[in-house]
């Protein structure tokens, strides 16, 4: 069993419409979308949830108002400035970082620590096969975990139906929810666009890749867009003997796709599924 990750460097290179052709060419396969913080993968897959978990994770203050005697020592004590001072004091659970001294310094038991809910994953069935993915919290942290739960359920799944690929969606960037992606895949495919900050992303995603000893490949969208930044791509590309599997040029099929709910493949059964099987291909040769 193997793991592909599609990462792309920067928001906006089309890495999720990427990742939903390779998904429509692919066979026996377990996806996961791993951009916990905009996850989009679903709005075109129409996944149907058969199984909901809550994401659980570090906790969050709370204060029993029938409990407290409004001494003030937990607005006092928090430099985070969560609970306000005041005759009934609550917490604020969007400034709470769970440090527990509310609960430490309170004389009466009224403030009280409680596991924080920061989002749900699901696992769902797709036209394509099983889908793991989730939600993060509006302002919640620790993606990364949520990512590396993402990536574990994607996992055991694929063995238990004894499927011979993971495609994981990752997140644009280099940071945790990236590193959670990344870190032990098999392969990675990074869509960039011929733009000056693409190319500076590409580089930096490329380093990550080299740190985690990931192969990677590169597939340069909407390439005429800017004949001479995609140059530019390609010379790197050579350079650092990183292998070229796809040149898209700038097609309005990709947004008529994602707005009727398909991939390309589907949206153009000719040419556009031929180009996604070529890429396809190509990622298993790598591995």
């Amino acid at each position: 069993m193997k793991q592909f990750v599609v990462i792309s460097g920067k928001g906006g290179t089309g890495k999720t419409s990427v990742t939903a052709g390779l998904a429509a060419v692919g066979k026996d396969m377990v996806l996961a979308d791993c951009d916990v913080d905009a996850a989009d993968l679903h709005l075109v897959l129409a996944p149907e949830i058969r199984e909901r978990h809550d994401f659980i994770s570090g906790v969050v203050a709370s204060i029993e108002p029938e409990a407290c005697i409004s001494c003030g020592l937990c607005a006092t004590h928090c430099r985070y400035g969560a609970i306000p001072q005041g005759d009934a004091p609550q917490v604020a659970p969007e400034h709470c970082e769970g440090c527990g001294v509310c609960a430490h310094v309170c004389p009466t038991g009224a403030a009280r620590l409680s596991d924080r809910r920061c989002g749900e994953w699901y696992v769902s069935d797709t036209r394509f096969g099983p889908m793991v993915h989730a939600a993060l919290g509006i302002g919640e942290e620790n993606s990364g975990k949520l990512v590396s739960t993402v990536r574990t359920r994607a996992r055991e799944l694929a063995e238990a139906r004894d499927a011979s690929v993971v495609l994981i969606d990752g997140s644009p960037g280099v940071g945790c929810p990236v590193i959670a992606s990344l870190a032990g895949a098999d392969a990675a495919l990074a869509v960039t666009e011929p733009t000056v900050s693409a190319l500076h992303d590409l580089e930096r995603v490329h380093a990550l890749a080299r740190h985690f000893d990931v192969r990677m490949a590169v597939l340069l969208n909407k390439a005429d867009i800017h004949p001479g930044m995609a140059e530019r791509i390609i010379g790197y590309c050579t350079t650092h003997d990183l292998p070229l599997v796809g040149r898209f040029g700038f097609s309005p099929l990709f947004v008529q796709a994602q707005l009727e709910g398909r991939t390309l493949p589907e949206q153009d059964s000719g040419e556009w599924r031929q180009r996604f099987n070529g890429v396809w291909n190509q990622l298993l040769a790598l591995v």
